[in-house]
């Protein structure tokens, strides 16, 4: 009987996750069919169709433009997340390594003063400041005010 069990294809294995897919599949379908069917069927109006706020009228653009500081925010939060990952999972599967093999813990030295060189940099260039410093918007107006100034020429 174990020869017959060694015989079976591997493939089988999967079987049960596509069962549950399926039947997961199965049943979105189903709720959403069932809900348009036997849904009460109402008058559309301006006031049911816009979003609700909280009892206020909602204001201005739906798709409000965001700073560009919000976008470099979040890309340093996921590279510094992606980064947090990596060392967890460096450092388990690699524990037993580095009591051996120093190779392996001076990669992750050099992984290190490469992040490190990287955080100071961004720090640096002002990445991790969310508002601006009242010192450095009056540099930037000074500087903007000693650029000249593009006026058509007359004649």
């Amino acid at each position: 009987m174990p020869e017959a069990a060694a015989t079976v294809p591997e493939a089988y294995s999967y079987v049960p996750i596509l069962i549950q897919i399926g039947i997961a599949i199965a049943f979105a379908v189903a709720s959403i069919t069932m809900s348009t069917m036997l849904g009460k069927k109402g008058a559309h109006t301006r006031a049911k169709d816009i979003a609700y706020e909280c009892g206020k009228e909602p204001l201005g653009s739906p798709n409000p433009r965001f700073s560009v500081k919000f976008y470099l925010v979040a890309m340093l939060f996921i590279l510094f997340d992606i980064e947090v990952v990596f060392l967890y999972v460096w450092a388990v599967v690699y524990q037993p390594l580095v009591a051996t093999d120093l190779s392996v813990l001076w990669s992750m030295v050099a992984f290190f003063v490469l992040f490190f060189a990287a955080d100071a940099y961004a720090w640096k260039k002002g990445a991790f400041d969310w508002f601006v410093r009242p010192e450095k918007a009056r540099a930037a107006a000074a500087e903007a005010e000693s650029l000249p100034s593009a006026q058509p020429a007359q004649g």
